[in-house]
């Protein structure tokens, strides 16, 4: 079989082909992760923005996306203005994957140890007294409303 290669002048990426190699990822996950290492560090790199330059649609992309992020390819953080409000999504992308944070782990942190508390707890005791099985006598307010 031949291949026809061109001359790499102008318009090609250089990239490592470890994700190419990657079985987990799908064939979609590789191909997004390509045009994602192509593009300008300073492209749009949101749904929307991907899904302007892609056959795609916007729910497909971020399918691939969440693909990308699990598989440690990718990283998104919200960025947040001064009254909290969510304003950004920042994009971070690698070429070989981040191991995630195994969340399947307890988190094994010592206590604060510093100022621990000694004091027992307090634990009231219920009341055990038997409660009123009797109904309480209901009062009639019926025709003694007082005229205002």
């Amino acid at each position: 079989m031949a291949v026809f290669r061109v001359e790499r002048t102008r318009d090609y990426t250089v990239m490592s082909n470890h994700h190419l190699k990657n079985r987990a990822l799908s064939l979609k996950a590789k191909g997004l992760l390509s045009m994602m290492l192509s593009l300008p560090d300073d492209w749009d790199y949101t749904t929307r923005g991907l899904a302007s330059i892609c056959r795609e649609g916007v729910d497909a992309i971020g399918k691939t996306l969440k693909e990308l992020e699990s598989a440690g390819y990718m990283e998104r953080r919200q960025l947040r203005g001064k009254d909290g409000r969510i304003t950004d999504m920042e994009y971070t992308i690698y070429e070989q994957p981040r191991k995630p944070p195994d969340t399947s782990l307890p988190d094994t942190s010592l206590p604060d140890t510093d100022s621990p508390d000694t004091e027992k707890p307090y634990l009231d005791n219920p009341d055990m007294e038997k409660p009123d099985t009797e109904n309480p006598a209901q009062l009639n307010t019926k025709g003694t409303r007082a005229c205002l």
